[in-house]
């Protein structure tokens, strides 16, 4: 049983939860939340911590972003892109038991204090920006560190938000070489 309650988009995302741990799941039903959905995350929160896990896309960062601005430090869990993808569909729905299990393993807080321990040259220098080849590099980092996908300028922003290091990103990038040279 996971201590924190999960939140959630919608009711297909609930049972993909479900089914790969035991946990209690709230979900937003979109960005708007229906009546009584914020007091049951706020409330959450307060009792027991939550875990947010939205889908790799556009709308599911938008409804992240809304949570974490709602309450204080809570975990942020990121399902890989290509883990959530099913016939052109994107979402936690679409993901294994494996791939929400390890997700949740790798959910981490979001920094308080912000830092700048990764920089715009790091992300050009290990070819995560500016190159054919970053859009796939960013893939495979933000799966190993499990801060998800998505665009370079919110790349840069995970690594220094979810507590990062340096030594953890050199480790992977020196596995992404290893792979792919």
């Amino acid at each position: 049983m996971i201590k924190e309650v999960i939140v959630v988009e919608g009711k297909d995302d609930i049972s993909a939860v479900k089914r790969a741990v035991d946990a209690e799941v709230i979900a937003t039903n979109g960005y708007g939340f229906p009546k009584g959905v914020r007091e049951r995350i706020i409330k959450a929160n307060n009792e027991r911590g939550i875990i947010i896990l939205t889908d790799p896309d556009y709308a599911g960062e938008r409804i992240r972003s809304k949570i974490a601005a709602m309450v204080d430090n809570c975990k942020h869990a990121f399902i890989p892109l290509e883990d959530g993808m099913k016939d052109g569909d994107i979402g936690v729905e679409n993901a294994s038991k494996e791939a929400v299990i390890k997700a949740l393993q790798m959910a981490r807080f979001e920094e308080v204090v912000k830092r700048t321990e990764f920089t715009k040259n790091d992300m050009i220098k290990y070819g995560l920006s500016g190159s054919d080849s970053s859009s796939y590099k960013r893939a495979f980092l933000g799966e190993r560190l499990g801060i998800g996908y998505c665009n370079a300028k919110q790349f840069l922003r995970r690594l220094n938000n979810y507590g990062i290091t340096r030594k953890e990103f050199e480790k992977v990038i020196s596995e992404l070489e290893e792979i792919y040279g």
